[in-house]
């Protein structure tokens, strides 16, 4: 079996991979992503970006770079299937506006395999730690409590576990003394929104493959 790009073609500035941006915060990464994108020289695109949060304040900045935006909110129903409700819906989305990858851009939920048996090997995100140190949802007051000197940011694929999917690449950037949790987040974010553009761009000329279930790296 030949190997297969992640985004499923190789994509030019020409004709960019079509992506989702999905966010559930304030969206600076998604700005600068987007940013980065309407340069006109990147060969991915943000077609629509997707918020969990009606209130999330990624939302604005969105709408003020001319982005279209989705809310795809969580149903108000509770039960077993209100996960797989959810998903439809996004999925939903990303038919309709012809995405071809999602980039989770601070986007505070997990996949299912609902929709991971759809989208799996298309997904990819974006954590604030040196992975696979420091996991999950406070990854910046989790380095500060190890008193650890080092972390960094990770770009990975997505699976179901939590930020577990095969690493892509990686930035460090050290911890400084009195280093709070703001104060990480910023320095941290500067690499961040340096690194995700990039892996984005191997991904989209088809230097990242799937080969009998394996990701692959080939960067020239």
């Amino acid at each position: 079996m030949s190997a297969m790009p992640v985004g499923g073609r190789v994509a030019t500035p020409a004709s960019p991979l079509r992506c989702a941006v999905l966010i559930s915060g304030s969206g600076s990464g998604m700005q600068a992503l987007v940013a980065s994108q309407q340069n006109g020289k990147r060969s991915h695109t943000t077609s629509v970006v997707i918020s969990n949060r009606p209130d999330a304040g990624g939302i604005k900045l969105a709408q003020a770079l001319g982005t279209d935006v989705e809310i795809v909110p969580l149903p108000t129903e509770a039960g077993a299937g209100q996960r797989t409700v959810h998903e439809d819906a996004i999925m939903a989305v990303l038919e309709r506006y012809n995405v071809e990858f999602l980039v989770l851009c601070g986007y505070m939920r997990l996949f299912s395999p609902h929709i991971l048996s759809k989208w799996g090997g298309r997904i990819v995100n974006i954590h604030p730690s040196y992975l696979p140190h420091f996991p999950g949802a406070h990854a910046h007051r989790d380095v500060l409590s190890s008193g650890a000197q080092l972390t960094g940011c990770t770009v990975h694929m997505v699976d179901e576990g939590m930020d577990t999917g095969p690493i892509l690449a990686q930035t460090t950037v050290p911890v400084l003394c009195g280093d709070n949790e703001q104060t990480l987040s910023e320095r941290v974010k500067i690499e961040e929104h340096r690194l995700y553009p990039r892996v984005l761009d191997w991904i989209a000329e088809g230097n990242v493959t799937i080969k009998d279930g394996t990701t692959h790296l080939d960067i020239p």
